[in-house]
C-alpha cells in the first residue's frame, strides 16, 4: 500500500525522462499502464525481463495509435486513469488524437503531463536535443568542470532525470492533490531546460551576492576549493572531501596530518591552487582503504568514491537497503522512503506488449474484442 495505491497512471512509452517519471510513480504504489508502438513487441520471455530499471513496476500494453482503434484503446484507458503523460514533441500527441484536449473531453479531471527538452513554445520547441543541450541552454553546464578544463557533462542526470522526469513527476502529483478538491484536470508542462534551471536557483543568489564568481573551478562547489574536491590516492582510487564548516576544516587538517598554521585561512581563494597541491600530496601517500580507516566516521565530510558495483555492496548502503535485488538485476531501491506508506517494486521491467490481453480486459473489452483488435493490428 504506497502512498499512490489507488491512482492509475497511463504512460504514453519514451525514453530518459519519462520511464524515470512513471519508475518514481509505481515505486510508490501508483498502477501505471505503459502504451508501447507495437512496433516495439517482439515478445520475450517474463521470467527474463528486460535489465532497463526505470522501466520496473508497470504493465505494457502494445498499441498502433496511428489507427483509429489504437486510439480508442488509449482513450478507453484514459476513461478509468487519474493521470496520463507523454514525451512526445509538440504537437504529436495532438495529431495522434491523445492530446490534452482530447484526453480532458474523454476525463474531464485527468492530470496531463507533458515532457519535451525545450518546452511546449518557444524558438527552439520543434528542434531535437538531449540533456547535454537542455543544461547547456539551461544555464548549468557551463558552471560545471575544472578550471583548467571544459564544461563536463554529469551524465544525463541533470537533464534528463533531475530537471525532467523529477520534476514531471512532482508536477503531476501536486496536480492530482488539486483535481481531488477541484475536480478539474490541467496540463502539466514539464521542460528539462525549466527544471535544470530552477535546480540553479541557489546558484543565481550566490553570483547575485559574489559568493560564486564566474567561470568554472574557481569556487566552493566547483572544485575549486582544496578543502571540496576529489583526490587520488596511492593505489589508483579515489576519496571525497567536502569539509565547508570551520569545524569540519579544522578535523580534516588534523586528520590529513597537514600544518594548522598552513591552512589556517580556509577561504584565502588566492591560495586555494596551492593548498590543493599540497592536500593532493597527503592523500597520494595512502590507499583509498587506509583513509578510510583514518576519515570513515569522523566529522571531516568523508566518503570514498565508489562504483555502482561498490556502492551496491558498501555496509552503509547494505545496511539501509539503498540497492534491492529484483529478478536478479541489482538496482536502486525506491526513494524516498515514507515511514507509514512506504514505496515498493511492485513487479521487474516488463516486455513491450507484455499485458496487452490483461490491460484490455481492465479496460473492459471482452475476449472477442480483443481478438479483432489483434487481428487487425491495432494492438500487439
Amino acid at each position: 500500500m504506497g502512498a499512490l495505491d489507488g491512482v492509475r497512471v497511463v504512460e504514453l512509452a519514451g525514453i530518459g525522462p519519462g520511464p524515470f517519471c512513471g519508475m518514481m510513480l509505481a515505486d510508490m504504489g501508483a498502477d501505471v499502464i505503459r502504451v508501447d508502438r507495437t512496433a516495439s513487441v517482439r515478445g520475450g520471455d517474463p521470467d527474463s525481463p528486460p535489465p532497463r530499471v526505470n522501466d520496473r513496476g508497470r504493465r505494457s500494453v502494445g498499441v498502433d495509435l496511428k489507427s483509429e482503434q489504437g486510439r480508442e484503446v488509449v482513450m478507453r484507458l484514459v476513461e478509468g486513469a487519474d493521470m496520463i503523460f507523454e514525451g512526445f514533441r509538440p504537437g504529436v500527441a495532438e495529431r495522434l488524437g491523445v492530446g490534452p484536449d482530447d484526453c480532458l473531453a474523454r476525463n474531464p479531471a485527468i492530470v496531463y503531463g507533458r515532457m519535451t527538452g525545450w518546452g511546449q513554445d518557444g524558438p527552439y520547441a520543434m528542434t531535437a536535443g538531449h540533456d547535454i543541450n537542455y543544461i547547456a541552454l539551461a544555464g548549468v553546464l557551463g558552471h560545471i568542470g575544472r578550471a583548467d578544463g571544459g564544461p563536463v557533462p554529469p551524465l544525463n542526470l541533470v537533464g534528463d532525470f533531475g530537471g525532467g522526469g523529477m520534476y514531471l513527476a512532482f508536477g503531476m502529483v501536486c496536480a492530482l492533490v488539486e483535481a481531488r478538491t477541484s475536480g478539474m484536470g490541467q496540463v502539466v508542462d514539464a521542460a528539462m531546460v525549466d527544471g535544470a534551471a530552477s535546480l540553479m536557483g541557489f546558484f543565481h543568489g550566490m553570483l547575485e551576492t559574489g559568493l560564486h564568481v564566474p567561470g568554472r573551478g574557481r569556487n566552493m562547489l566547483d572544485t575549486g576549493a582544496h578543502f571540496y574536491d576529489v583526490y587520488e590516492c596511492s593505489d589508483g582510487e579515489w576519496i571525497s572531501l567536502g569539509s565547508i564548516e570551520p569545524q569540519f576544516y579544522a578535523e580534516m587538517v588534523q586528520r590529513l596530518g597537514l600544518d594548522p598554521d598552513d591552512f589556517a585561512d580556509q577561504y584565502d581563494r588566492d591560495r586555494w591552487p596551492e593548498l590543493k597541491q599540497k592536500v593532493a600530496a597527503v592523500v597520494a601517500t595512502r590507499t583509498r582503504d587506509e583513509w578510510d580507516g583514518i576519515l570513515e566516521g569522523s566529522d571531516v565530510c568523508y566518503a570514498p568514491v565508489l562504483t555502482v558495483a561498490e556502492a551496491a555492496r558498501h555496509p552503509h548502503n547494505v545496511e539501509r537497503g539503498t540497492f534491492v535485488e529484483v529478478a536478479g538485476l541489482t538496482q536502486p531501491g525506491p526513494a524516498p522512503r515514507l515511514s507509514r506508506t512506504p514505496g515498493g517494486i511492485s513487479r521487474p521491467p516488463a516486455h513491450p506488449g507484455q499485458h496487452t490481453d490483461e490491460v484490455l480486459a481492465l479496460a473492459g473489452y471482452d475476449a472477442g474484442e480483443i481478438l479483432s483488435l489483434r487481428e487487425s493490428g491495432a494492438v500487439s
